[in-house]
């Protein structure tokens, strides 16, 4: 799929290519809109068709990540409701062994996520992925989401990576447009961001269920 010896640099999302997104899914989703529909006196069904419309309001957005302004939104101490939940928190297959390996082959491995800091920190604490990485950098350092194709050139400003010679891996399609838009050579898709949901059909991009044959593809460049 990739010839390894012209990647330097392995940019990877968070949320649904890392870990499995249905902790996300979930959180947003379902545990949300029942905590929401109990501090404000309202059925599930109501509390779910206003969130949904707040929350496609700022898709795309920092704010759509952003925990403070979801706190500060619908009145919750969102940090508190994640860890009602962190047990749902879960690395993908074949992950660790993947960064492993790219270390090994002296690769930098730099998470690149539009996740706040506050959700990054219960995350990184309940995996530990940040033992397996060079760099850890959050949207929310550069000011604009990675929808944004801007946020490309931001990045450069905060860590050395030619676009010709990266491999950028995310499951959002809006994100991984904004990287070929900036000229990121080597794109890939993750086909089952939410282990609980069947694979996507994915055409625009290579993609991928998961990390098995790319671990494969590094020991045969080793």
């Amino acid at each position: 799929m990739f010839d390894w010896a012209r990647i330097d640099t392995v940019l990877l999302d968070m949320d649904g290519t890392l870990l499995d997104l249905h902790f996300d899914n979930h959180f947003w989703l379902e545990h949300v809109p029942l905590r929401y529909a109990q501090k404000h006196g309202l059925s599930l069904e109501a509390a779910k068709k206003e969130l949904l419309a707040r929350y496609a309001r700022v898709e795309g957005t920092l704010d759509w990540y952003c925990v403070d302004y979801w706190s500060r939104e619908l009145a919750l101490d969102i940090p508190l409701l994640k860890s009602e939940v962190d047990h749902l928190i879960a690395v993908h297959p074949h992950v660790l062994a993947f960064l492993q390996r790219l270390g090994e082959l002296g690769k930098n491995r730099v998470l690149v996520t539009n996740a706040h800091q506050k959700a990054l920190q219960l995350k990184m604490s309940k995996t530990r992925l940040g033992e397996h990485l060079d760099q850890v950098i959050s949207a929310h350092e550069l000011g604009l989401p990675k929808e944004n194709p801007v946020f490309w050139e931001r990045l450069r400003q905060r860590l050395y990576y030619d676009p010709r010679s990266t491999l950028f891996v995310d499951d959002s399609l809006s994100v991984l447009r904004s990287a070929r838009e900036y000229g990121i050579a080597h794109l890939l898709c993750m086909r089952k961001p939410d282990a609980s949901q069947p694979a996507r059909d994915i055409q625009e991009f290579q993609a991928l269920r998961h990390f098995q044959p790319l671990l494969a593809e590094l020991d045969s460049a080793a």
